[in-house]
């Protein structure tokens, strides 16, 4: 059976985003491969053996024109009210707190931070299917 090992998104600069998934979510350099045209940036946490990469293609200095596909990417935290006091307290501007019932139950609590490219990251209550 297929696992997931990481999801890819393109980033203008490897500095800027790499301070940011490691002071937002604590994820690490876990490998850096340099190409000619392009760099690919491997973070990870202890936590998880899922990474995310980075690539950055050398020479570009546009911005990324996002798209309208492309949806978020989710992480979970135990309390997601001290995360988000927290990202706030780090300049980070996180998004409101919504909580998403469903048949009268809790399905989901979270907010969303943007990283310097523009990409939405969705941080939820690990509660139900989001452990």
């Amino acid at each position: 059976m297929a696992k997931m090992i990481h999801s890819m998104i393109r980033v203008l600069d490897e500095a800027r985003s790499v301070a940011f998934y490691g002071k937002a979510f604590g994820l690490s350099v876990a490998d850096r491969v340099d190409f000619e045209t392009f760099t690919l940036i491997y973070l990870s946490s202890a936590e998880t053996g899922f990474e995310l990469e980075l690539t950055v293609n050398k020479g570009r200095t546009e911005p990324y024109d996002l798209g309208n596909a492309y949806g978020h990417l989710a992480v979970s935290v135990e309390e997601v009210t001290v995360e988000r006091e927290r990202l706030s307290k780090l300049g980070l501007k996180p998004g409101q707190l919504v909580e998403l019932n469903r048949d009268g139950k809790l399905f989901g609590l979270f907010f969303f931070v943007t990283d310097p490219d523009g990409y939405k990251i969705e941080v939820l209550q690990r509660h139900g299917r989001f452990l």
